[in-house]
């Protein structure tokens, strides 16, 4: 090891995946000691489960796949895989949108009916609910969406998606350009343009096509088609599936209590190697000296004392703008004025216990308690604001302290300070609850328990100044001993996988004395993400 790099401090603001990871990893690969501060009184950043009354909550929803060899190994090194029947292959493939990965099986994994510490294997099924129907998701050709649909509407799609093949928009000004290219204008009209703009509150004309580009990877017609008919004619036998139909199930790793236990045991596992995690303390302050951060103010959410930290390097995981406002004057004053003008979207999640649930669907098979098998469903009416349903008992039956209950996750996409966000929450919980009768989802003689949870900055939107967003790069890059990781941290819509590269690179380059900050920025953006017609 480099002597350059021993005995030096780390700080890391924020303890969320990335956050975390970068921690881990200094301390496995390095002397560098690093101290993270916390905000809050938990780890886990957006990927944080909530306990309520012993029910759990998972913040957004986060199926443990990644393309990316090194995370899923990560991920099983704190969290084993399961004990898996004994009749079972020795490897198990995963999949998530398609997407395909071969798991090695331990000959003996934990059993979580008697450990806590262990990585379930989950199936997966996520739908659309529209027409107080159920679509498969991602949307495919299949009989079930004809017979939603109507044979005149799917018609109509299919002239619709050729034109658009034969025919498309030349240069794409805009996300809904970007999404009739690839899907025609009906298709875009019926299943994408509600609900994206109902996630991102303004119309889809005014949101920049590069967004599609980085995060509707993967998605196609084609891919659609000839995945259904796969599937249709060849079953996946490396886990019984027995009462599901074939054609909607994925698999995908997660942990026993959510996805919170994962970063639990990564915070435990940096303390217990000599690292600081401070909780309740924001960072207000960060001084630069000679083109370099040399310390940091961080100010207690308690009593609003504060204290400066010294330090070699810096990781930032939080919001772009945040950053920008603790730099102050440091900073070149037009790129502060770039970062106050980047926008983000909030979320708001209600929890809703219950007996039972009123939704039916002949499809897919009810599990034996009559819950219907979705992970999530995406709620694509327009007659209610509710984006998302999670089903909690779907992800892990150890989310729900009573089986015999259902543990629901309302989503709702909001702006901090609007009418949702400021409205009391007695009062969204009964909106709420209102808005799943109207859908025929639940009955309010049903409901048992509800609680609300806020998150603000849940999504760095690809609107507002983030067209001049390079002028933030390019001055973060010059300043050597500063690292932007993560979702809030680049401002970037990463998924948790992402996250975690993103510190990880970085902690690579400090060991390998590499300047450049390309690799970062890189991740997420590679050809292999992007769309595929």
């Amino acid at each position: 090891m480099n002597d350059k790099i021993k005995k030096k401090k780390a700080i890391i603001i924020g303890a969320g995946p990335a956050g975390l990871t970068a921690a881990y990893e200094l301390l496995h690969k390095t002397e560098i000691k690093p101290i993270v501060f916390e905000m809050t009184d938990d780890v886990g950043g957006l990927a944080k489960t909530v306990n309520y009354k012993g029910n759990r909550i998972d913040i957004g929803g986060h199926r443990f796949f990644s393309k990316s060899d090194r995370v899923m190994e990560w991920w099983t090194n704190i969290l084993p895989l399961q004990k898996v029947p004994n009749n079972e292959k020795s490897d198990l493939t995963i999949s998530y949108h398609n997407r395909e990965k071969k798991i090695g099986l331990e000959d003996e994994g934990p059993d979580p009916e008697k450990e806590d510490k262990v990585m379930l294997i989950r199936h997966r099924l996520s739908r659309i609910l529209f027409l107080r129907k159920f679509f498969k998701y991602p949307i495919s050709l299949n009989f079930q969406t004809v017979k939603n649909l109507g044979i005149i509407r799917v018609f109509t799609i299919g002239f619709s998606y050729i034109w658009a093949s034969l025919v498309p928009i030349q240069k794409e000004h805009s996300l809904e350009d970007f999404l009739i290219n690839r899907f025609g204008r009906q298709l875009y009209q019926t299943f994408f343009k509600d609900y994206t703009e109902k996630v991102w509150g303004m119309p889809c004309n005014e949101i920049p096509a590069e967004w599609g580009a980085q995060r509707i990877k993967g998605l196609s017609i084609r891919k659609a088609i000839v995945h259904s008919i796969k599937s249709f004619i060849k079953k996946d036998s490396s886990i019984d599936q027995k009462g599901t139909e074939t054609s909607l199930i994925e698999r995908f790793l997660y942990p026993k209590y959510g996805p919170g236990q994962m970063w639990q045991e990564v915070s435990r596992k940096v303390e217990s190697m000599g690292g600081e995690i401070h909780y309740g303390w924001k960072v207000v302050g960060l001084a630069i000296k000679g083109g370099k951060v040399t310390k940091v103010t961080v100010q207690s959410v308690e009593d609003a004392e504060k204290i400066e930290f010294s330090g070699d390097y810096f990781f930032s995981t939080m919001p772009v703008k945040d950053l920008f406002r603790a730099l102050g004057s440091d900073a070149p004053s037009n790129v502060r004025r770039v970062a106050e003008g980047l926008i983000y979207r909030d979320f708001i999640t209600v929890g809703l216990l219950l007996r039972k649930l009123e939704v039916r669907n002949e499809r897919v098979k009810p599990l034996e308690d009559g819950l219907i098998s979705d992970n999530w469903i995406y709620v694509q009416e327009k007659d209610v604001k509710v984006g998302r349903i999670q089903i909690f008992n779907n992800w892990s039956p150890y989310m729900v302290k009573d089986k015999n209950t259902v543990w629901l996750g309302l989503e709702y996409f909001c702006n901090e300070g609007d009418e949702l966000w400021s409205m009391s929450d007695d009062k969204f919980m009964k909106f709420a609850i209102e808005e799943l009768v109207s859908i025929n989802f639940i009955k309010s003689i049903d409901v048992i328990d509800s609680t609300i949870i806020k998150m603000p900055k849940t999504y760095p939107a690809y609107f507002g100044s983030f067209n001049e967003f390079k002028d933030i790069q390019n001055y973060t890059d010059s300043i050597p001993n500063l690292f932007l990781i993560g979702r809030n941290g680049m401002h970037r819509y990463n998924n948790q996988d992402h996250s975690m590269l993103t510190a990880m690179t970085a902690v690579e380059n400090i060991i390998n004395g590499v300047i450049t900050k390309e690799n970062i920025w890189a991740i997420n953006v590679e050809e292999e993400y992007h769309e595929e017609k």
